[in-house]
């Protein structure tokens, strides 16, 4: 009888730590999936700021503004100063693609992010350099500028948006360029 109470105790013990094992896969499967959704959405964001810049490089204006939520606001910033506020997808179409035509080429490279992501809400600030090169009285002229994007982006229907910018221009560098 006592080694049948032995096994029985045994078999209880032997229970109760697969069921504390199982919890805790079932925890750790949580956590692991929670911080895989993270890293999804980190490259998602990463990959919106990068696709606004290569967009506008190519003057795609109706396909970039297309990353903005259709209530969207960007500010831009320059000299500490903000020039006004763009509102929606239309203003903003209106107003880059004019202003990008002015340019024979239109170069960004995106550096740094950080991010904070709050569910389906996020906000981050990302660095970038871009290079616009046009014309000035006949000359070829090179601007380069050092921006940052300060962005509060939404998910809708499972894509991740941006809902504000605030484009500050922090410094600019023009010069004449040769043949």
């Amino acid at each position: 009888m006592k080694s049948v109470a032995k096994a029985g105790l045994g078999l209880c013990v032997l229970l109760f730590l697969c069921g504390s094992l199982m919890a805790q896969t079932s925890t750790n499967n949580a956590d692991l999936e929670k911080r895989l959704r993270e890293m999804q959405d980190r490259v998602a964001l990463k990959e919106l700021v990068d696709n606004f810049s290569i967009l506008a490089d190519k003057k795609d204006v109706h396909t970039q503004v297309q990353l903005f939520t259709a209530d969207a606001t960007l500010e831009p910033v320059v000299n500490g100063k903000s020039t006004g506020v763009l509102k929606g997808r239309d203003q903003m179409e209106r107003t880059f693609g004019p202003f990008l035509n002015t340019f024979q080429t239109i170069y960004h490279f995106n550096g740094q992010q950080t991010l904070t992501l709050d569910g389906d809400k996020a906000s981050g600030i990302s660095y970038c350099t871009v290079t616009l090169i046009g014309l000035q009285n006949g000359k070829r002229v090179r601007t380069t500028m050092g921006v940052h994007y300060q962005d509060e982006f939404v998910r809708e229907n499972g894509r991740w948006l941006i809902a504000k910018r605030t484009s500050i221009f922090d410094w600019q560098d023009r010069q004449e360029m040769g043949e």
